[in-house]
């Protein structure tokens, strides 16, 4: 019988549960022992650390002549412990193989800094699952209703979550509610803390002047109110193994970010259609409509990301765009540039990203044209912003249609404004109609900085980010200027309001006829008017969505038609 192989690692000690020493010689004359002190878990795990299997682990001791049992496997996915290095092997005591190996088992305590006097103690950062999906327990923090033609959430309490940001490290936290999070006045704030809503690293916050330190971890507990979106229901185009292809209605985003949640497609796929553990493949616009794809695992997810960076996808869209639209097909090579992430506005500038749109009418009906559109790159709002560019802005796209962009509508970019005063006009011009829902933003928003999304406070979410279901944000983090940001709170409270927690018993009623009322939540006592179906809808649909393997196709939309009249 050949000779078994040496340990991979001859200057170590390799202990055993009985019997003599083992002797052996390796590679290159080294020669290697065996203790019969402990054996357990360290010689098992170094064992393990090196690849040793259990045949050559039975053929070394074989060989060394002692009576060792074999290490068990390990259970898959566990790490292996390190083992000691060069020069640092344990000396401890021959003792009962039993208790040793407990003692082998055992994990080490963290072991604590020695804090001064008065020093707050902050707890190591938690490792964060970032590939976990949204599961039942996502879904069951509230339910639907239908009204009027609309889709509603009940209100619901949510945590908002985030670690300090190394900005606010010295800072206490009331200075930080008051520079960063003004959706709310401070009076607020202190209400929450005296309700128990604000934790930092899970201890209720007695104190607002508390001073923050790097790695503490704050808990934001607040009273969630969603806009609505349109009832129209989510149509399964296809569904196999790998992928689920729907035709998502207008006005719902994809994924949670900004103020919605439940009002998305992946949400409403999970709750109303067992559909679950969906990776996003690409992302239409809110306002826009049709085929979406989801893959089912992350195989496939990854086989078609490399056909969207090969640029081997073909994706077409058809739209209603205002007047005559020329007949011989049109290419827009503008480049795009991203005017604010928190609105969702975006226009023509040398300074933007390049990108490539043709288009081709289809139809003219006297007042206006159905185009169709094949967008060559991916670019936030592309289609849009080049037809808004072209004089031919779609007919009710309540961004690149409106007042506000001049009177040629922002025609070959021509548009007379800075973008504050571009996104200011653009505001009043919706809160004047009392349509600020439409755009997917609250007046909260409009007095939050723009990082406000960390503790309950966010806008629309124009930039593609996965959305995170542990820390409750699921818009990236932008520094862009906001031109309605003022230093007084968007929703000052009344005086007359009292902002101490009541009673358990009296703590809820409810908001409407469909939920709770929080004695806390400004938007309980608010009251807005509901967006109708129609303002809902924009004429934009992705019609078709082809790779080199696949192709979906979704029917025209009515408004599509050649003889149709608005």
């Amino acid at each position: 019988m050949a000779t078994p192989p040496p340990p991979p690692a001859p200057s170590r000690l390799w202990y055993g549960t009985g019997g003599e020493a083992g002797t052996g010689q390796g590679a290159g004359g080294v020669a290697w022992r065996c203790r019969p002190a402990l054996i357990g878990c360290a010689a098992r795990r170094s064992a393990m650390r090196h690849g040793v299997r259990r045949a050559v682990w039975s053929a070394w001791v074989r060989a060394a002549g002692i009576a060792v049992r074999p290490p068990p496997p390990l259970p898959r996915g566990d790490m292996a412990e390190a083992g000691p290095g060069p020069g640092e092997a344990r000396q401890q005591e021959p003792g009962p193989a039993g208790k040793e190996e407990e003692e082998e088992e055992a994990a080490p305590a963290p072991k604590k800094r020695r804090l001064a006097g008065g020093e707050r103690y902050v707890p190591p950062p938690r490792k964060l699952n970032a590939g976990v999906s949204f599961g039942a327990e996502h879904f069951a923090e509230t339910s639907y209703y239908f009204e009027g033609g609309l889709r509603k959430v009940r209100p619901y309490y949510f945590d908002f979550r985030t670690y300090c940001k190394g900005r606010w490290v010295g800072r206490s936290l009331l200075h930080v509610f008051g520079t960063e999070f003004r959706a709310q006045p401070l009076a607020y704030y202190r209400a929450a803390a005296r309700a128990g809503r604000l934790r930092l690293n899970e201890e209720p916050v007695r104190d607002l002047d508390i001073v923050l330190k790097n790695n503490d971890f704050l808990r934001n507990t607040v009273h969630r109110h969603e806009p609505p979106v349109t009832a129209q229901p989510i149509r399964i185009l296809a569904e196999d193994e790998e992928v689920v292809v729907v035709d998502k209605p207008s006005s719902l985003p994809v994924h949670p970010c900004g103020r919605f949640r439940h009002n998305t497609v992946i949400f409403i796929l999970g709750k109303e259609h067992g559909l679950r553990e969906l990776h996003t493949l690409h992302r239409l616009d809110r306002m826009t409509s049709g085929v979406l794809m989801f893959a089912k695992t992350a195989a496939v997810s990854k086989r078609i990301d490399e056909q969207v960076r090969q640029r081997q996808l073909e994706k077409e869209y058809v739209c209603r765009v205002v007047g005559e639209f020329p007949e011989h097909e049109v290419v827009c090579e503008e480049p795009i540039l991203v005017v604010s992430y928190k609105v969702g506005v975006c226009r023509v500038d040398p300074k933007g990203k390049p990108c490539q749109t043709l288009f081709q009418r289809l139809s003219y009906n006297g007042s206006s044209s159905v185009v169709r559109c094949l967008p060559r790159t991916g670019r936030t709002h592309q289609i849009r912003v080049h037809l808004q560019f072209l004089g031919h802005p779609i007919v009710n796209d309540p961004i690149y249609n409106m007042e506000a962009w001049g009177p040629h509508r922002g025609k070959g970019g021509n548009i007379g404004k800075t973008d504050e005063e571009l996104l200011r006009a653009l505001v009043e011009e919706h809160r004047s109609k009392q349509s600020l829902e439409v755009l997917g933003i609250g007046e909260e928003d409009l007095s939050s900085s723009g990082e406000s999304k960390d503790c309950g406070v966010s806008g629309d979410c124009t930039k593609s980010a996965e959305a995170d279901p542990v820390n409750g944000s699921s818009c990236p983090a932008e520094d862009e200027k906001d031109p309605e940001r003022n230093d007084v709170a968007a929703c000052p409270l009344n005086s007359d309001i009292n902002l101490e927690m009541p009673d358990k018993d009296k703590e809820l009623s409810l908001c409407g006829n469909q939920g709770e009322k929080d004695p806390l939540c400004v938007e309980c006592r608010t009251s807005r008017r509901d967006p109708s179906p129609k303002e809902l809808v924009m004429f934009l649909h992705a019609l078709r969505y082809k790779g080199t393997d696949f192709e979906y196709c979704s029917s025209m939309p009515e408004w599509a038609r050649e003889d149709w009249e608005g």
